[in-house]
């Protein structure tokens, strides 16, 4: 028998298999029906900054007293903004009595300011660790790359500040120098980064001129530029790094592992197939380290890294040669 068992940020895991932070993750029925099926962790579903605000502006709206009595405003935004946070720290108590497997908050915010606080309360209400999902657009075309990625470290350092919990970090590729980023958020002191974070694609209804959601789900092709960058960046951070978006099969969890991850993270193969996919991958992880004799994952995490492969190059090429591509 081989032995799957890792260490993510602190966290012991039975496998590297956790559960992305995802509607897959927002109730204790789904959260039970994952570990018993094999899930090593689950990152909850994020609670949104805009989603608190647009809470309470919408019940403001909806309001009419608001437009009459000032206090009623004060106390619509409390209450909208107390139901929310005690909702998300009851999953948090309800999930850990529930299981026995690490319970990740996860928190996607776009601010270093008000949502501070909810941080400790995560950490009151049992979360095991906790993952900031930072993403900003660097859309702004009078704001330097600086001034962006100054957001990351003003969080980090607020809520490293708040909480003792290992704290994680889940980014976009959209640096522009995503490599000395990485260093430098792996200095911070954070526990973990996450590579890479989904975000809302847009598309355009033709026919109701509407701009809607598109590509929701990842697919199995865009393992590679995770891939890539777990590969090259994993031996020189400070921290643990887990790969996210693309992986649908125990192959791909091993390549990930072989490019240095720690663990990974999965979802959308799970809407598509259900959480009964998740003991089919760890059989292929197993039936994988057998035929190549290895009895732990620590025996061959990093193995397809830049610092060990025999061919580093390979990663660091941008334009389709034939030699490379196998295509004409």
């Amino acid at each position: 028998m081989v032995n799957l068992q890792t260490d993510f940020m602190g966290l012991s895991l039975k496998n590297p298999i956790i559960i992305g932070s995802s509607g897959l993750t927002n109730s204790v029925e789904n959260i039970k029906e994952a570990a018993s099926n094999g899930a090593a962790a689950v990152v909850l579903k994020s609670l949104f900054e805009e989603q608190i605000l647009h809470g309470t502006h919408h019940a403001i709206m909806q309001n009419e007293l608001a437009n009459f009595y000032p206090e009623a405003d004060d106390y619509i935004r409390h209450y909208t903004r107390s139901n929310e946070v005690d909702n998300y720290l009851s999953l948090i108590r309800k999930s850990k009595e529930a299981v026995d497997i690490p319970i990740i908050a996860s928190i996607n915010c776009v601010t270093g300011q008000e949502w501070i606080d909810f941080a400790r309360k995560t950490q009151e209400a049992g979360a095991d660790a906790l993952e900031l999902n930072v993403f900003v657009l660097p859309s702004n075309p009078f704001k330097t790359s600086e001034q962006n990625e100054s957001l990351y470290f003003e969080v980090l350092d607020a809520v490293l500040k708040t909480v003792t919990i290992p704290v994680a970090l889940k980014i976009s590729h959209y640096f522009s120098s995503l490599a000395q980023m990485a260093l430098k958020l792996s200095w911070t002191g954070i526990k973990g980064l996450v590579m890479f974070n989904r975000f809302f694609s847009p598309d355009i209804d033709i026919e109701r001129f509407e701009v809607r959601a598109s590509h929701v789900l990842s697919t199995p092709a865009e393992i590679a530029l995770p891939l890539r960058w777990v590969a090259m960046l994993s031996s020189q951070l400070h921290c643990d790094v887990a790969a996210s978006t693309g992986i649908y099969d125990g192959k791909a969890v091993v390549k990930q592992l072989l490019a240095g991850a720690k663990a990974v993270q999965i979802a959308s193969v799970l809407y598509k197939k259900g959480f009964r996919e998740i003991p089919v991958i760890l059989n292929d992880i197993s039936e994988w380290m057998e035929r190549h004799a290895y009895k732990n994952l620590e025996q061959f995490i990093g193995r397809m890294s830049v610092k060990k492969s025999e061919n580093p190059a390979a990663y660091e090429r941008v334009q389709f040669m034939k030699h490379f591509s196998g295509i004409e």
